[in-house]
C-alpha cells in the first residue's frame, strides 16, 4: 500500500525515525486551526493546552504506540475527558463528562493526541445543524451530522477524525468534502460513551486522507489486528451496485459509477452488476421506522428532565408523532435481520461492491447537509463501508463511491478499497489531461 504524502502513516514514520516530533506535529495542526477555524467553523472545542501537555510527555519517552503523536478530532457526540461534550444542545452547554469514550481511550492508548471536539448536528440527528462551511467551496454544506470531523480533515487541521454514521453521516461528508472515510461493520468497534439515537444503527467511524490511515485507525479500535495485503485489480471481481433507488442519483454520477467500472474492467477486473432483488425495494422506510422508534427511547430522559430546553424535533420523536407500534418495531427488526444475511450471500462472491456514495456533489448553503439514500441501506445491513474520492460533479466538487462487503469483512473492503482508488484516480487524472 503506496504511503500518500502528508498523510499519517508518513508522518508517523517521520515521527518514529526521529525526525519530527510529537510536539511539531501537534503545533502544525493548531496553527492551522488557528488560521482556518474562524473562517469554516470546524472545532466547537480546542483543547490546545492538554494536546501540546500530551505531545510533550510523548516527545519525553521512546515511541511506544503505533499512533504516538498522531493529532486527531472527535465528534461532538463522543465523551471527552479532555474537553467538554455539548451534542450542539442548548442542554449541554459547558457539560465536562470528564471520561473518554472506549474509541477516544483506545486511540489515546495507541499514543495519539486529542486535539478538540468537531462541529456536529444537534444529538447527530436533526434541528440545530453544524456552523461548519465546507472548505473547498464555504457556500457549500460538508454534509452531516459529522460535519466538522469531515471538515477538519479535508482542510488539514488532523489527519484523521472521528464521527459517527446512523443514517449516512460518515460516507456521506466524506464525499462531499473528498476525503476517505470508513464504516466498520456495526458492533465492530465498542460504542461506549457515544450519545446514541438508534442503537441498532448506531456506528462509529472515522475520516483519513488514505486507505492506509484508515487502517491505522481500524488496527487501534479492533481487538484482532488482522494483517492486510495489497489486492491487485486485474482478476478482482467487483459488482457494481446501483441499490433500488438508482433513479435518485444525478445523471453525472450514474455517469461517474459508469466510467469508475469501465476504468477498473480496463485494468483487468471482473466487473459485473450485483442487483438487489424486490424483498430490498423498501429498505429505506424499514431503516425509517427503526430509526425512529429507537429514538424515542434515545431522547425520553431529555424530554422528562429538560423539557423546555429540547426542540420539538425530539419531542415529537418521544411523542411518537409517527404513530409506530411496538409490532411495526418488531417487524421491521425482522425484517432487518432477513436483508443482511440475505446481503451477505449476494455479496459473498464478489471480493467488492462498488456503489452510490451521494446523489451528486454537496449541496449549496448550510441548510441542507444532502441525502441519506445511499448510505441508509448500509448502515441498516451493518456492513462495512469506505468512501473513496472517486471524480467530479459538473462544478468541480468532489463526488466519492462507496466500497463494501458483506458483514465483517472489513479488512478485505479495506484491502479493495486502496486497490481501487489508484484505478479511478488514474483515470480521473488521464480525463483532465485529455481534456
Amino acid at each position: 500500500m503506496k504511503t500518500v504524502p502528508g498523510s499519517a502513516a508518513e508522518m508517523l514514520g517521520a515521527l518514529r525515525a526521529g525526525q519530527r516530533t510529537a510536539s511539531d506535529w501537534t503545533e502544525q495542526s493548531l496553527a492551522r486551526i488557528e488560521a482556518r477555524n474562524g473562517a469554516l467553523k470546524v472545532w466547537s472545542h480546542v483543547a490546545a493546552d492538554s494536546a501540546r501537555a500530551t505531545a510533550r510527555a510523548l516527545d519525553a519517552k521512546p515511541p511506544v504506540g503505533p499512533l504516538q503523536g498522531m493529532p486527531f478530532g472527535v465528534k461532538d457526540v463522543i465523551l471527552t475527558e479532555q474537553a467538554p461534550t455539548g451534542y450542539n444542545s442548548p442542554i449541554y452547554q459547558d457539560f465536562f463528562p470528564r471520561i473518554d469514550a472506549a474509541c477516544v481511550k483506545l486511540l489515546r492508548a495507541a499514543g495519539a493526541v486529542m486535539l478538540g471536539k468537531t462541529e456536529t448536528v444537534e444529538f447527530a440527528a436533526a434541528f440545530r445543524l453544524a456552523p461548519t462551511h465546507n472548505p473547498l467551496d464555504p457556500a457549500r454544506t460538508p454534509g452531516g451530522s459529522s460535519s466538522g470531523s469531515a471538515a477538519a480533515v479535508a482542510d488539514g487541521h488532523v489527519p484523521v477524525a472521528l464521527g459517527t454514521q446512523t443514517g449516512g453521516s460518515l460516507i456521506r461528508p466524506a464525499s462531499y468534502c473528498g476525503v476517505f472515510a470508513m464504516k466498520p461493520t456495526w458492533s465492530r468497534v465498542s460504542r461506549d460513551g457515544i450519545r446514541l439515537y438508534a442503537p441498532t444503527l448506531d456506528t462509529l467511524g472515522w475520516f483519513a486522507r488514505s486507505v492506509e490511515d484508515l487502517g491505522l485507525v481500524y488496527d487501534a479500535l479492533v481487538p484482532d489486528r488482522l494483517p492486510r495485503r495489497s489486492r491487485a485489480i486485474a482478476g478482482a471481481r467487483i459488482a457494481l451496485c446501483h441499490t433500488p433507488f438508482a433513479q435518485r442519483a444525478e445523471p453525472s454520477t450514474r455517469a461517474g459509477l459508469t466510467q469508475a467500472a469501465e476504468a477498473l474492467a480496463r485494468a483487468g477486473a471482473q466487473v459485473s452488476t450485483l442487483t438487489l432483488p424486490p424483498e430490498f425495494d423498501d429498505i429505506d422506510r424499514v431503516h425509517h421506522i427503526i430509526m425512529r422508534a429507537e429514538g424515542r427511547s434515545a431522547f425520553l430522559p431529555e424530554y422528562r428532565a429538560d423539557l423546555p430546553l429540547l426542540n420539538e424535533h425530539f419531542r415529537a420523536l418521544v411523542e411518537n408523532s409517527d404513530g409506530y407500534s411496538d409490532a411495526d418495531l418488531r417487524q421491521a427488526l425482522d425484517r432487518a435481520a432477513v436483508l443482511r444475511a440475505r446481503f451477505d450471500r449476494l455479496a459473498a462472491p464478489f471480493d467488492a461492491v462498488l456503489t452510490y456514495s451521494v446523489p451528486g456533489e454537496a449541496p449549496l448553503g448550510l441548510g441542507n447537509n444532502g441525502s441519506a439514500d445511499f448510505n441508509s441501506l448500509w448502515t441498516l445491513l451493518h456492513v462495512p463501508c469506505v468512501n473513496i474520492p472517486a471524480f467530479t460533479g459538473p462544478s468541480g466538487m468532489p463526488v466519492g463511491l462507496t466500497v463494501l462487503g458483506p458483514r465483517f469483512a472489513d479488512t478485505p473492503v479495506l484491502e479493495m478499497a486502496a486497490a481501487i482508488h489508484p484505478v479511478l484516480a488514474e483515470a480521473r487524472a488521464g480525463a483532465q489531461v485529455g481534456g
